[in-house]
């Protein structure tokens, strides 16, 4: 059971009652607020608790993270606000001014300022950086909520006054009153863009402000609410009535309703992405427990989570949207994986991290290779796994598909180069001679001709049909990281890590030109569409515009960070460079050596790939975000990691990427093996970005049942299997189980007779161990139902 994946990670069981919990910005570490006053911080990777940030008598009201993930503040019922580090645990303030309850504190979006409210009807603005007091709000009644705006500079709160009041964090004055309400207002929210204010009363009334002009746009009845990441929709939900609600801010008009709690909805959240909401069921008497997952786009119900055994107070996504964290009154905190539930076609995928990923140039057909040493053939329609090319050894770095898509070539750690028939599978060559690692492979234009190169600092040019020799191209006296063929075919271009970029002629084997210049590796080089220019890339941080026919460097562009990618627009009239240590895309005029745009967008850019109409380009991360452009204006279109309209979660290394030739439509590779089908759509003004299929392994479903022996699995996966009381030996189980049905039965018969008939028998519900340490996880004895990726 070593690959196994489970829907669901060991709970977070403590001996007193969860207060809050949240996610770090970056998703690394997790807070639980407890009762007793202590806070416990988890690591997301182990959920091992590293720190117990004690201080604080009972009970921790409220925490936030600072922006940057680094610190922590915490509010509590003694009075004091409390500032703590959490690489080391240690507290590094302790904020004295309150007199009451401290019951909600925040950080504003610099960090640089935190505010805090209590029950004596203060609210407090400290400055970091001194650990002063800046400003003691007051006079306005119970203050219930708080908000700072996008931006930091303003600050919003409401309570028993029935009004909204902004204030100024610099100065501390009171810039504008919104009056409207009836009721005491018990939250309040901005708009991601800052214009627009939400805020609620208490039991009903929820109503939304212009900022700028303090007008009250719509008013909605109901109790509770969550806005988007986007600031476009609300979710509207009640504790008493069945049903979530959403709802356009802009028009005030109702989208949808979310049916399937047996009873009302506690707590609800959006993705990151705004595409998914999850909901914790809650109910008096029977509870209804479950957390569920919704399509935000159709309303359809995803998942449906059970495993709580009372109501669900709390519910949150983590920041890339990959788990779900629900509290309950049971004292647990869970922790489930976010299924894509909306893939069209379920497939096998890889085992290793997807390496490289190729279109077929004549077929409806992907070929992806891995660090499996397996190559596999996808119907880029439907994303059946049509065949699994097996017969490298080790890692396939590259492929290559033949100009007239019948054969593909690769390469990889083996040292050998394989050409494959993409009908029958078969392997028709296997290519050695190379010394080393071979790092790239490519086809001529023409296809009667394969050049490869690696670590052996060598170019070796193979005739397709034969598979022999043709040339051996030595000049380089390092690894040759890239070679390609210029679009005529009668040239090649290689470059590595002794800084030079050399042209060959393919049909002597001879150097023709030495282009030097840079300092340090090369790992990017393309030709212009024209085959008339050069672009390379070095780890010195420049490109350089080389021309074909002179060897002279026409321009040097300066402005990346670390090494780049390159590759032209299909026109030739721009290239592009991705830098590896920033967040930015830099598009460049070929004619001129201007950049006339620079893309900010993921951090460590690891690619780029213009569209096949070269209207967009896409890059994408080492932290699993991709993100497409519009090259006329310079604009994000779609951002995978934040956008609402993609359809599936929980992304790696996005290790690779290619358009199709023939559709708005891309594939996706990552570091788990997976290999996913992306649509573009332009819809009014917009584009949309839809999952068309991803390749995944299955799911097996079970119940009651119990394993032995089982070899593999992780330290998570043991702890939850062992929650579940799934572990051991079977044959315990059953006797077990039968002297529990003996002792029901004495029981029963027992009541019979001394009670009579009407007499009440008590449920055989297991009730939790008890431990005289404080925190540790307890062990169930019921055995749930469970999902496994397998």
């Amino acid at each position: 059971m070593k690959d196994v994946q489970f829907g669901e990670l060991p709970y977070l069981r403590h001996d007193c009652s969860v207060k809050a919990c949240m996610y770090s910005p970056d998703g690394s570490t997790f807070l639980v607020a407890l009762s007793d006053g202590n806070t416990d911080v988890y690591t997301t990777s182990t959920w091992e608790r590293t720190w117990i940030l004690n201080g604080h008598s009972p009970e921790v009201k409220s925490i936030a993270y600072s922006p940057n993930g680094d610190h922590i503040v915490s509010g509590s019922n003694d009075s004091t606000v409390r500032v703590w580090d959490v690489t080391t645990g240690d507290c590094l303030y302790i904020l004295i001014g309150h007199t009451g309850v401290v019951y909600s504190v925040a950080y504003s979006p610099k960090g640089n300022v935190v505010a805090s409210m209590d029950s004596h009807e203060k609210v407090r603005l400290w400055d970091l950086e001194s650990g002063d007091c800046r400003s003691v709000i007051s006079g306005c009644g119970h203050i219930y909520a708080m908000a700072f705006s996008s931006t930091g500079d303003m600050i919003a709160f409401g309570g028993t006054d029935c009004r909204v009041r902004l204030w100024d964090v610099t100065s501390g004055e009171c810039r504008s009153i919104l009056i409207g309400h009836s009721r005491a207002i018990v939250s309040i929210a901005y708009s991601s863009q800052g214009d627009l204010l939400i805020s609620r009363q208490y039991y009903d009334d929820m109503r939304v402000w212009e900022v700028k002009t303090g007008v009250c746009r719509h008013t909605m009845k109901e109790n509770q609410y969550t806005v988007s990441p986007k600031g476009n929709q609300v979710a509207l939900y009640s504790q008493s009535e069945e049903g979530v609600e959403l709802w356009d801010i802009e028009t005030g008009a109702l989208l949808r309703r979310l049916s399937g709690h047996k009873g009302g909805t506690y707590s609800v959240a959006y993705s990151p992405q705004g595409d998914q909401i999850v909901s914790g069921g809650y109910g008096k008497g029977s509870y209804d427990k479950e957390v569920r997952l919704w399509d935000v786009e159709t309303g359809e119900c995803r998942q449906t989570m059970a495993g709580h055994t009372r109501n669900v107070t709390r519910v949150l996504f983590s920041p890339k949207g990959d788990y779900i964290a629900s509290v309950s009154d049971d004292n647990t905190v869970r922790l489930w994986n976010v299924g894509s539930g909306s893939s069209r076609q379920i497939s096998i995928h890889h085992t290793g991290a997807v390496m490289g990923l190729k279109y077929s140039p004549k077929r409806n057909q992907v070929a992806s290779c891995s660090e499996d040493s397996t190559i596999r053939l996808w119907d880029a329609a439907t994303g059946f796994n049509s065949r699994t090319l097996i017969g490298h050894s080790s890692r396939v770095n590259k492929i290559s598909y033949s100009p007239q898509g019948d054969r593909l070539a690769s390469c990889g750690d083996d040292m050998t180069v394989r050409i494959w028939d993409v009908v029958s599978g078969a392997c028709l060559r296997i290519l050695t001679g190379h010394t080393y690692y071979i790092f790239d492979v490519t086809f001529s234009p023409q296809g009667d001709q394969i050049a490869s190169t690696g670590g052996d600092s060598t170019i070796r040019l193979w005739n397709v049909e034969t598979g022999e020799h043709q040339h051996v191209l030595k000049g380089h006296n390092d690894w040759v990281w890239v070679v390609t063929y210029s679009p005529q075919g009668n040239q090649a271009v290689s470059a590595g890590d002794d800084g030079t970029v050399r042209l060959w002629s393919v049909e002597t084997g001879a150097c023709q030109h030495v282009l030097t210049g840079h300092t340090e590796r090369i790992q990017s080089i393309v030709y212009s569409p024209n085959g008339n220019q050069i672009a390379s890339a070095s780890n010195d941080k420049t490109v350089r515009l080389w021309d074909v026919k002179t060897g002279v460097c026409t321009h040097l562009l300066i402005g990346n960070q670390g090494y780049a990618r390159l590759v032209y627009s299909p026109r030739g009239h721009q290239v592009a460079s991705a830098s590896s240590q920033a967040s930015e895309v830099r598009l460049w005029d070929t004619e001129s050596g201007e950049c006339r745009h620079t893309l900010v967008g993921p951090k460590h850019c690891f690619d780029i790939a213009y569209s096949p109409r070269g209207n967009l380009i896409a890059s994408w991360s080492d932290a699993g975000e991709a993100i497409l452009w519009d090259v006329e204006t310079g604009d994000c279109l779609w951002n995978l990691d934040h956008d609402g309209s993609t359809q599936s979660r929980s992304y790696a290394f996005l290790h690779t990427f290619v358009w199709m030739s023939d559709v708005d439509s891309f594939i996706t590779g990552d570091v788990t093996g997976s290999v996913r089908r992306w649509d573009v759509t332009r819809e009014r003004d917009r584009h949309r970005v839809h999952m068309r299929w991803r390749s995944t392994n299955g799911q097996l479903t079970v119940e009651d049942a119990c394993v032995q022996d089982v070899q593999g699995l992780t330290d998570l996966n043991k702890r939850l299997l062992m929650q579940r009381g799934a572990t051991g030996d079977p044959s315990n189980r059953l006797r077990e189980a039968s002297k529990k049905v003996m002792t029901m039965a004495s029981v029963v018969s027992r009541l019979k007779t001394s009670s009579g008939a009407g007499a009440q028998i008590p449920s055989p519900i297991s009730q939790p161990i008890s431990s005289a340490r404080p925190r540790e996880q307890h062990t169930e004895q019921a055995v749930d139902a469970g999902t496994f990726d397998n």
